[in-house]
């Protein structure tokens, strides 16, 4: 019987943390004058890192560039990040869970801070969009099996309002 309890699948969201945060108005203040509409640039990154045997970190991370014509009004870069215990997983079921389960679990997180730092550097909030991982993750994958290369795990998309 301790046999089967030492096989029992397990997945566990052991911490989520704010793992890097900036914020940049290199142009301030002049350009806060500007009556322009500016352009917002959304770029977001996924990296994983096995940290110990069966403890994964997911670290999401958003850069939104904000530029009015040509110079930029603000840059914020935030990573938010996730420790997960996942043990006794098929390997085959691992990749996704950590590509695509992780993600989104982190995700919800990040899109608070980018939103939470907005308001409080004086702009209106930027409201990062749902993101669907798992066609992100097959979109990887199709790439990698194309590119002949065996890594599935999703590295990044980019998104533009």
């Amino acid at each position: 019987m301790a046999d089967e309890t030492s096989q029992t699948p397990v997945f566990q969201i052991q911490r989520m943390y704010l793992k890097d945060m900036s914020l940049e108005q290199p142009n301030s203040p002049q350009i806060l004058l500007e009556q322009k509409q500016p352009q917002v640039e959304i770029n977001l990154q996924l990296a994983t890192n096995s940290v110990s045997d069966g403890i994964y970190e997911v670290c999401v991370t958003a850069t939104v560039t904000t530029k009015v014509a040509d110079k930029t009004l603000f840059l914020i870069e935030a990573k938010q990040a996730g420790i997960f215990e996942i043990r006794n997983i098929p390997q085959e079921q691992l990749e996704p869970i950590i590509g695509i389960a992780c993600p989104q679990i982190v995700y919800p997180y990040l899109r608070a801070v980018v939103s939470d730092i907005c308001t409080r550097a004086g702009f209106p909030p930027v409201l990062l969009a749902e993101v669907n991982f798992q066609a992100m993750y097959e979109a990887q994958k199709q790439q990698a099996a194309a590119n002949g290369n065996g890594s599935t795990s999703p590295s990044g998309i980019i998104t533009s309002a």
